[in-house]
């Protein structure tokens, strides 16, 4: 019995490319139809989810808005970026307008935070 709980085990746990392989091996070398597979293959469709949603772990820092504190926002973006005061300020002008792009999460939730004290509407992607 414990090695039919383990092959079931294993079978819950093949990805999609296994369960089409497997499919393939069942209809070329023992007859069974695609049909037949699909109910073997039935059960990896939990695991085949489960594997789809990657967590992100890029993130760009999106400048919506300067608010009421353009200034204060100008000299911010101008320290947390590396530009010239005059870059800042045209990035700040031209918003929603990338900040950073291609941060750590961490990263961009600082920045975040950081920008909105300063008064800046601040979006993360």
């Amino acid at each position: 019995m414990a090695d039919l709980k383990a092959f079931a085990e294993q079978l819950v746990n093949l990805t999609v490319k296994e369960v089409n392989e497997l499919a393939g091996i069942l209809k070329d070398e023992y007859g069974i139809e695609p049909a037949a597979a699909a109910v073997v293959a039935g059960p990896a469709g939990p695991a085949a989810t489960e594997e789809a949603p990657e967590e992100k772990t890029s993130f760009d820092v999106i400048l919506k808005a300067a608010g009421g504190a353009k200034l204060a926002v100008v000299k911010l973006v101008k320290d947390l970026t590396g530009l010239g005061l005059k870059e800042a300020k045209e990035l700040v002008d031209g918003a929603p307008k990338p900040l950073k792009e291609g941060v750590t999460k961490d990263e961009a939730e600082s920045l975040k935070k950081q920008l909105e004290e300063a008064g800046a509407e601040v979006e993360v992607k």
